[in-house]
């Protein structure tokens, strides 16, 4: 009897271990510049609306993607902007699918330092690129959500005219998965 269980345990250990898909890792997107939920620096933040900072975009690097990534799509949006739809800082998209991070101060259009092939779309400041925190004074840290989105498709047909609210309802259409890093900054 005692054999038998003996039998069994390992028969369903062996299948456990054989059986068993191996763990794939998780996705994750970070940043040197800052850990999830710390403060930007105002290296981030904007340079207007009464705020001073150089608004430069932070360096970020990501891995392990979902099998079948063909490009990548960055969203940064305040859900704590003072108006219903929130803010968006920055939309980024048709990043190649080797691509694993983005230099400093890749959200200026001007210095060239976005992948080839990818597209800045306009943001809620009206022009396309990084725009940085300047949240109202006197009021909680917002949050920054810095939104990874791994694609199935290599290329969204959109026009660099399209509204934030047409590029993310077609990036979660074509949607694999997702990393997401928050900062905060408060003023």
């Amino acid at each position: 009897m005692q054999l038998a269980r003996v039998l069994v345990f390992l028969s369903s250990a062996l299948f456990l271990v054989l059986g068993a898909p191996l763990a794939r890792a998780e996705f994750q997107l970070n940043s040197p510049e800052f850990e999830d939920g710390d403060m930007l620096t105002e290296r981030h933040v904007f340079a207007g609306f009464g705020c001073s900072g150089d608004n430069q975009s932070p360096a970020l690097a990501w891995s392990d993607p979902p099998e079948g990534t063909a490009s990548f799509a960055l969203l940064v949006h305040d859900p704590d902007a003072p108006i219903a739809s929130g803010w968006w800082h920055w939309v980024l998209i048709d990043i190649p699918a080797e691509t694993r991070a983005l230099l400093a101060n890749a959200g200026d259009p001007a210095a060239g330092l976005a992948p080839e092939g990818s597209r800045q779309i306009i943001t809620d400041f009206g022009v396309p690129g990084w725009g940085g925190p300047c949240p109202p004074e006197g009021r909680e840290p917002h949050r920054y959500n810095f939104t990874l989105v791994a694609l199935d498709t290599a290329q969204l047909e959109i026009p660099e005219s399209a509204s934030t609210a047409l590029v993310a309802f077609l990036v979660e259409g074509a949607k694999l998965g997702e990393a997401r890093l928050t900062g905060r900054y408060q003023r």
